[in-house]
This record gives C-alpha cells, structure tokens and sequence, in this order.
C-alpha cells in the first residue's frame, strides 16, 4: 500500500514539478495522470504495483464530490442570477463537445481503416 501511494504521489508530485518548471497552464494533477498513463504504458511501472489504490480511489470517487457540492451552496444566489447564462453556456458546450468528439472519432476510424 505504501509503494502504490508513493507511486501515485510521485507522479502527482511530478506533475506539480513540470507545471512550476514550465508554466503550463495545465492542473498538475492532470500531468501527473498523463505521466502515470505513460509510465504503465511504456512498462516503467507495473499496473499491479498502483492497482490496489487505484481500485479504492475510484470505488470512493464520489466522496471527492461532496466539498465541490457544500461549497456551491454558497453561491446559489450567484446561480440564480445568472441562471440563463449559465444553462446556455452548458447546452452549447456539451453540444460542441459531442460534436468534436464525433467528427475527431470519425476522422480517426477513417485513418485506421485506410
């Protein structure tokens, strides 16, 4: 359990490091997962030696959404005044990201089925 939480926060750890050594403008939670990714895939790492907190991670997840949704309590009236835009900016998002991701799969299977 110990080299799993190593593992995992050293790449989280990594990922801080290439954020504050680069400046992307990128959550260093987010490189580290793409570090671990590539590290699994490049054999570096064993999935057996990050499986085990991974499994209990993602088994919880919903406990990590619940200090998101307390602290959004305190910004319902903010919601409620600007509900319209709000609800607008989420339609036409969710809409070009299903688009997006329609035509990039297409042109994808395209590729590979040349």
């Amino acid at each position: 359990m110990i080299r799993q939480c190593t593992i995992l926060f050293g790449c989280l750890a990594l990922g801080e490091l290439i954020v504050w050594a680069t400046g992307i403008p990128l959550p260093s939670s987010i490189i580290g997962m793409l570090l671990l990714t590539l590290f699994l895939k490049l054999g570096w790492l064993r999935l057996e030696w990050v499986k085990g907190m991974s499994d209990f991670l993602v088994a919880n997840l919903g406990f990590f959404f619940v200090p998101p949704g307390v602290a959004l309590m305190l910004y319902f009236d903010v919601i409620k005044a600007e509900l319209l835009p709000i609800t607008v900016a989420t339609v036409v998002s969710t809409v070009v990201v299903l688009v997006v991701t329609g035509q990039v799969h297409q042109l994808l299977r395209k590729k590979r089925n040349k």
